[in-house]
Formats: C-alpha cells, sequence, structure tokens
C-alpha cells in the first residue's frame, strides 16, 4: 500500500490543544489522523476526560480517532528519576520524547510518513525543544514542525473548545504536575 502523501498523524495531548492544529492542517491540505496518546495522564479517570473530550473535537472536524492504549506504569518507567525535576525540566522532555516514540510507532504502523503534534500550542510548553525532540525520535517518519501558537493559534482553540463544551483540565497531566498547583 502506498503512502498516503496528504496523510499526517497529530499526536493531541487534549481535546483543548488539537481543536484549531486540526484545523490548521485540514486548511493546509493535509488529512490529520489523531492519535490520542497520554499514558502520563495521572488516573485512568483523567484519560478517559480527556479523551471524551477529543472525542467531540474530532466529531466536530470530521477527522479520525484513535485512541493508545492507557499505559501508566510505562510512563513513570520513562521519567524514573526525574520525578522531582521542575515543570519545564528533564522530566518533561521525557514525557515528551516516551508520547512522541509512540506517536511515531503509530504512524508506522498505519503507513502516515508524517507526525506533528498539538503540545507546541500551550504557552507553557517550549515549541524548540518539542521540535528537537520531535526530529530525535522521528526515525524515517518526518516530524512537522509548525508552531500552532501562531496567529492567536492558543487564543483560537481556546475558544472552539470553550464552544464545543469540552472539559477543561487545569494541569498538564501527570500527578508532578499536579503537585506544582498549590
Amino acid at each position: 500500500m502506498a503512502q498516503n502523501e496528504n496523510k499526517i498523524l497529530i499526536h493531541a495531548c487534549c481535546g483543548i490543544c488539537s481543536g484549531y492544529p486540526i484545523q490548521l492542517l485540514k486548511d493546509m491540505g493535509y488529512t490529520p489522523v489523531v492519535y490520542f496518546s497520554n499514558s502520563n495522564l495521572d488516573t485512568k479517570e483523567e484519560y478517559e476526560r480527556r479523551l471524551e473530550a477529543q472525542k467531540i473535537v474530532c466529531m466536530y472536524h470530521w477527522v479520525e480517532l484513535i485512541a493508545d492504549d492507557y499505559k501508566h506504569n510505562d510512563f513513570l518507567a520513562s521519567v524514573k528519576g526525574f520525578e522531582n525535576e521542575p515543570e519545564r525540566g528533564k522530566r518533561c522532555e521525557k514525557c515528551i520524547e516516551f508520547r512522541l516514540k509512540r506517536a511515531v510507532e503509530k504512524a508506522k504502523e498505519l503507513n502516515i510518513d508524517k507526525l506533528t503534534t498539538s503540545l507546541v500550542i500551550s504557552p507553557h510548553k517550549n515549541y524548540e525543544m518539542i521540535t528537537r525532540i520531535g526530529n530525535s525520535v522521528s526515525d524515517g517518519i518526518e516530524y512537522v514542525a509548525i508552531d500552532f501558537k501562531k496567529k492567536d493559534g492558543f487564543l483560537k482553540t481556546n475558544n472552539l473548545s470553550k464552544e464545543l463544551g469540552i472539559y477543561r483540565q487545569n494541569y498538564c497531566g501527570c500527578e508532578f504536575s499536579k503537585s506544582h498547583l498549590n
């Protein structure tokens, strides 16, 4: 089977962050396939809440959604030794690497040769660091670096999530980020 040149796998961290990137990718001529791979989330319940929000966003955009299995112990193993790192530190880099490696594996399985992530839309995330990680783990898949924050992307994605009435979390996802809320 030939690869579909227009397909791109978008790793989606949550429904809020993926709303505008999905539309922008469609506007750019891509056919986005959304991959919800977030074993970093601290509980299965949180995973399910965010997945439900992601389903609503994907139905709104009429795009395919593939949900990864929730394997929190695999995530914990990937950040072992970095649990006490500050937010946006080495633990976060390991987390992003873990999730993007899973996305690369899924892209290969689906015969999709391009990958991006909605993580970069957050003003709390470092675009350059995520791009570096995306390129380093790509393993033959083209990592498409798009700064979704540009042109009011974060505002647009937040407005869409409010319009759709989807769940809006107040922490990145893992138990370590949750402990930084105080």
